[in-house]
């Protein structure tokens, strides 16, 4: 393997260390922080490096825990034209739902050990809600259960061809998950390679993770969940804590920045840059039928949503992000890891479920390989 000495040094103290953080690095090194992340890129592309959790070629750790929102899904899908102000025939389903559950769910069914730290009431859905979960092979031993409080629900409306018309969120008991509980629960995160927060976790909740985090030397994914949740991370920066990575949707990255971003490769790239100088390491911004734009200090790359037949949007965002970390934990490049990502996403949409049954590393390649073949012309 050709490395520089400069790189040779850094690999020589992330084997020492493997948790040590970005900042520890750069002060060992007597470099800036922006040149670790140079390096561990360069690292990350020659192989000794494997994703981004400093994880090496040779010690790969596995476990992903997930923190924030878990609760049940009730989804209405209407037949034939939506009419506000009226009712409407259709249908409905109830499932366990949640950003942080669905993305630990989807873990779980790629292989990846996952435990989801969250909390719920103690009533029949939260039972139902951790029993379904658990049978799928998540750790839902770091889940709260709060006496009187009334386990969350998500509530969506969904058009004929499966886009989400309407959605209710009603998480007030992640108001629960307060700084003082999580940290009673960081002993879940031992052996982590990677932690996800999802953007359900109150905003001082969030500036704790963080700093625990960054205690612990744990790498952290932030995931939004939407507009005004990714608000909630402001404090955060404030206090000097960005995570490691970041995966919004377009009007996300513009509330991340504070200001409008135009859906178009350059001014995505232009707005992930600005998180990447606040410490960022990787921006995925999710485009939707355009696909995403993913973001590296030294790099960018456009991918292409796969082809889909629609029947369920819910859901695909959480695949996306649980495909990416396992193809990460795999052993694959950022790259190759989102186009896994999108993968879960089109198979997703294209299920009634939130979360795919059969979901496996084998499923999103082959799904992989046919998009690829139906895009090569016919002679």
């Amino acid at each position: 393997m050709d490395l520089t000495p400069r790189e040779r040094e850094l690999l020589d103290l992330i084997r020492a260390a493997p948790l040590t953080t970005p900042g520890e690095l750069a002060r060992r090194l007597g470099t800036t922080r922006a040149a670790v992340n140079v390096h561990v890129s360069n690292l990350m592309k020659k192989g000794a490096l494997l994703g981004r959790g400093y994880m090496l070629a040779d010690a790969l750790p596995q476990k992903v825990v997930v923190v924030g929102g878990a609760n049940m899904d009730l989804k209405a899908r209407v037949r034939g034209e939506a009419v506000p102000g009226t009712s409407m025939p259709g249908v409905t389903s109830q499932s366990p739902g949640g950003v942080a559950r669905n993305v630990a769910e989807n873990l779980a069914r790629l292989g990846v050990s996952a435990a989801l730290v969250s909390v719920v009431g103690l009533d029949s859905l939260g039972n139902a809600l951790l029993r379904e979960t658990a049978a799928a092979g998540v750790d839902v031993s770091g889940v709260l259960r709060v006496p009187g409080a009334a386990t969350g629900s998500y509530t969506a409306v969904l058009s004929a061809d499966g886009e989400l018309l309407l959605a209710v969120a009603a998480m007030d008991v992640m108001e629960h998950l307060t700084p003082a509980a999580l940290r009673g629960l960081r002993a879940s995160w031992r052996g982590a390679a990677w932690v996800v927060a999802d953007g359900n976790l109150p905003a001082d909740t969030l500036t704790a993770l963080l700093g625990l985090a960054a205690e612990t030397g744990v790498r952290v994914v932030y995931e939004p969940v939407s507009v005004p949740k990714a608000a909630r991370l402001r404090s955060a920066l404030a206090a000097g804590h960005m995570p490691d990575a970041l995966t919004p949707n377009l009007a996300e990255l513009a509330a991340l920045v504070g200001r409008e971003v135009a859906d178009d490769p350059q001014a995505i790239r232009e707005a992930a840059l600005e998180l990447h100088a606040g410490g960022a390491e990787l921006v995925w911004v999710r485009r939707g039928e355009r696909g995403s734009v993913l973001s590296l200090p030294a790099e960018v790359h456009e991918l292409p949503a796969l082809p889909a037949d629609v029947v369920d949007v819910t859901g695909a965002g959480d695949a996306m992000l649980a495909a990416f970390l396992a193809g990460l934990a795999a052993g694959q490049s950022p790259l190759e890891a989102a186009r896994e990502g999108h993968a879960a996403a089109a198979l997703t949409v294209e299920s009634p479920l939130t979360v795919v049954p059969d979901l496996s590393r084998s499923a999103l390649q082959a799904r992989l390989s046919s998009s690829r073949l139906a895009s090569i012309p016919r002679k």
